[in-house]
């Protein structure tokens, strides 16, 4: 495994841990001010880091829903200098939520009709 791939191993982890708390708001805030790092020269492309927080969820012991996926692309994109934003949306009928991750209006980390399907609750 490259330093990506924990990387986006420890995000998981992290975000688990929230979850697993039933802290919904902790989690909400973590992604909300974690700081979007200056870009480095050598700095990861987004499908690059997608791809680790893909692989290291099928690492991950135990099933990885999309809030805590999300969660850790968007602090991952933000840490090698890319403003993400974590995106929660719903549908009424039959009721589903779904999270995902835009970067410039565009959904980097799911299907690129995602924003279609579900009404925006929030941004962060």
């Amino acid at each position: 495994m490259n330093t990506l791939v924990l990387r986006a191993f420890a995000m998981l982890l992290t975000f688990q841990f929230y979850l697993w708390r039933g802290n919904f708001a902790a989690l909400h805030d973590k992604v909300r001010s974690f700081p979007v790092y200056r870009p480095r020269r050598n700095q990861n492309s987004v499908a690059a880091i997608c791809e680790a927080v893909d692989l290291a969820a099928i690492w991950y012991p135990k099933e990885v829903l999309c809030l805590q996926r999300s969660a850790a692309a968007a602090c991952l994109l933000k840490r090698y200098g890319h403003s993400a934003q974590l995106v929660i949306g719903a549908r009424r009928s039959p009721f589903k939520a779904h999270a995902w991750v835009e970067l410039g209006g565009q959904v980097v980390n799911d299907k690129p009709y995602v924003p279609e399907i579900y009404a925006v609750l929030d941004r962060c």
